[in-house]
């Protein structure tokens, strides 16, 4: 097996056809570039360099292997140069998880503006359930996950990120609607049409029923907001979702919210990865843009707060030769979990 230390000297000892400046460029003295010479020939039994005077000549072999020392040593210079922009973030993937509402309605801005720092970084998205996307970072398919807190796991670090208030929607003149307060009692006499299992909405909804020693009536479960809104328009249940997420259709007067007697369901949000691993580069420039957008005070602040932040200090540091929408699509403004 060849000896890389003796093939290194070979190649600058070559390169240059003078030991002594071979010496000078590998930062050792010339007679042990002449020892590593002689031993690399005494190994393989071949002469690769003939003297004559102070100057040195490469032999027919000499310049065989060379030529295929200079292959290798230019790819030794190339992987040095691919771990730099690593790290520079100058290249790399950035594997993210989070909910499927959260990837349309808050993800676009947030990547984009990751993007504007690091343009050259991959991106890539993975959508499911708060569980799924616990498990996920669990799996190594991801490396950061934006979720709800859905249950605690040892090798999980949760950062709280936003809290969102979670509403009781129902359609416009329902019975409900024209109390002051709704209490639990009367919402299990309403079909309930419910986030899927895994969600963080789904678990709080499902602790709100089981502290009131009662059982919901589920008509169905389902991880499309867009449908259970739609259902509720149509008077085929009543729901639970972020508040934030239908605020377009209660100003419209397409839904209404049920006030909740004694109490109101707010949901934490959280940036996840996982304790004891390493971040890659990308992931962690990606957690500190998460921490510098994120409220030291949780208690009022949500997702839409956050993009309202974003937007402003987008608007405060333009892109060059980049026009910057500072509007987000009518009705695309508002998200949930």
């Amino acid at each position: 097996m060849i000896n890389f230390n003796h093939l290194r000297v070979f190649f600058h000892a070559a390169k240059s056809q003078n030991f002594t400046q071979a010496a000078k460029s590998l930062f050792i003295t010339q007679p042990a570039v002449s020892a590593q010479i002689k031993a690399l020939e005494k190994t393989w039994d071949l002469i690769f360099f003939k003297k004559r005077g102070r100057k040195v000549y490469l032999t027919e072999e000499g310049k065989i292997l060379f030529d295929y020392a200079r292959r290798i040593f230019e790819y030794e210079q190339d992987i040095e140069n691919l771990i730099k922009d690593m790290q520079q973030l100058k290249m790399g993937v950035l594997r993210l998880g989070t909910t499927k509402t959260y990837a349309r309605y808050f993800m676009p801005l947030m990547i984009s503006t990751f993007h504007e720092n690091h343009p050259n970084i991959k991106i890539q998205l993975n959508e499911g359930s708060s569980l799924e996307m616990t498990y996920s970072l669990l799996e190594f398919k991801n490396e950061v996950a934006v979720i709800a807190k859905v249950e605690d796991h040892p090798d999980v670090r949760f950062i709280p990120f936003s809290r969102e208030e979670v509403v009781a929607i129902a359609p416009v003149g329902h019975p409900l609607t024209k109390k002051k307060s709704v209490s639990t009692k009367a919402l299990i006499r309403e079909p309930i049409i419910m986030k899927e299992l895994g969600s963080g909405t789904r678990k709080l909804v499902t602790n709100l029923f089981t502290e009131a020693g009662r059982t919901p009536d589920v008509l169905m479960e389902t991880g499309n907001t867009e449908f259970i809104k739609q259902l509720v328009q149509r008077g085929d249940g009543i729901s639970f979702l972020v508040k934030e997420a239908v605020w377009a259709e209660v100003q419209d007067r397409k839904l209404a919210v049920l006030p909740l007697r004694g109490k109101k369901l707010f949901l934490d949000v959280s940036v996840a990865y996982l304790k004891h691993q390493h971040l890659s580069p990308p992931a962690k420039a990606f957690v500190h843009i998460l921490e510098q957008i994120a409220p030291g005070n949780l208690t009022l602040k949500g997702i839409g707060s956050l993009m309202a932040k974003m937007l402003s200090n987008r608007n405060k540091r333009p892109v060059s030769g980049t026009k910057q929408s500072t509007n987000l699509p009518k009705g695309k403004a508002r998200h949930d979990l």
